[in-house]
């Protein structure tokens, strides 16, 4: 082969300069050649049997395999609590399938995610439910504001009102007043609600059961069997067919 003849030009001029040298040991050069030495000859033996060294090539005609690898599947979620009254449901309270949202009303990934929760219930109808659940982070200061006042809008006008502040705020932002003037509750009642802490402890337990079943960012979601228990976590502000997968891996 070439590449062979090519390595023993090379090894034949190296011993050649080593023997006109007379190099010994204590010869400065002699770490030098034979470093050089046993690089050529890792080499030579690399691109002879194939091994890392050697570049890939690719053959006439050989085939180019462009398939995009699949997404691996959902990782299964442990100790969720299961849906109850005091959750806030989108949809079909009775749904086989719930997909619980951890959610943070300043997280922009949320705000993206948004719409795309909106389309899986257009798509699954009742066979499928949303949930919102509260993880507000410490370092966007208007999660935890947010989120008390999405509790006093749910107090004063109940589970639809609580969803039409959700869809307000990722859109319009945090005017809660205003809000709370477009949802119809009472605004004096409702700032006053907000300015307190009294629903911080709901919010605070909804988060670290969040925590303890597998959350650990925003969106965090979680698709429930709400019959067998079985979850699965999809992490993140997924593309639509994440969440299909997922939901059609546990019907």
């Amino acid at each position: 082969m070439a590449i062979c003849a090519y390595f023993r030009v090379l090894l034949s001029f190296l011993f050649f300069i080593m023997d006109d040298m007379n190099m010994q040991r204590n010869n400065p050069w002699f770490g030098l050649s034979m470093g050089l030495l046993g690089l050529i000859v890792g080499f030579a033996l690399a691109s002879a049997f194939g091994g890392g060294l050697a570049l890939p090539s690719r053959q006439l005609g050989q085939a180019v395999d462009d398939t995009v690898p699949t997404a691996p599947p959902a990782p299964p979620a442990e100790d969720v609590p299961p849906v109850t009254d005091e959750d806030h449901v989108r949809g079909n309270r009775d749904a086989k399938i719930s997909v619980i949202e951890y959610s943070d009303f300043e997280c922009p990934f949320c705000q993206r995610h948004h719409p795309t929760m909106v389309q899986l219930l257009e798509e699954y109808g009742d066979d499928v439910n949303w949930v919102y659940r509260h993880f507000p982070l410490a370092f966007h200061a208007n999660a935890m504001p947010a989120a008390r006042a999405s509790e006093c809008i749910t107090e004063l006008g109940g589970n639809d009102a609580f969803w039409q502040f959700a869809d307000l705020t990722f859109e319009n932002g945090f005017d809660f007043a205003a809000h709370a003037e477009t949802i119809g509750v009472d605004k004096t009642t409702f700032e006053k609600c907000q300015q307190s802490d009294k629903y911080d402890d709901f919010i605070n337990a909804q988060m670290a059961a969040g925590s303890s079943a597998g959350v650990n960012g925003t969106p965090g979601n979680i698709v429930l069997n709400n019959e067998t228990g079985e979850a699965k976590i999809v992490s993140g502000a997924q593309p639509l067919s994440s969440f299909t997968a997922a939901i059609d891996a546990l019907r």
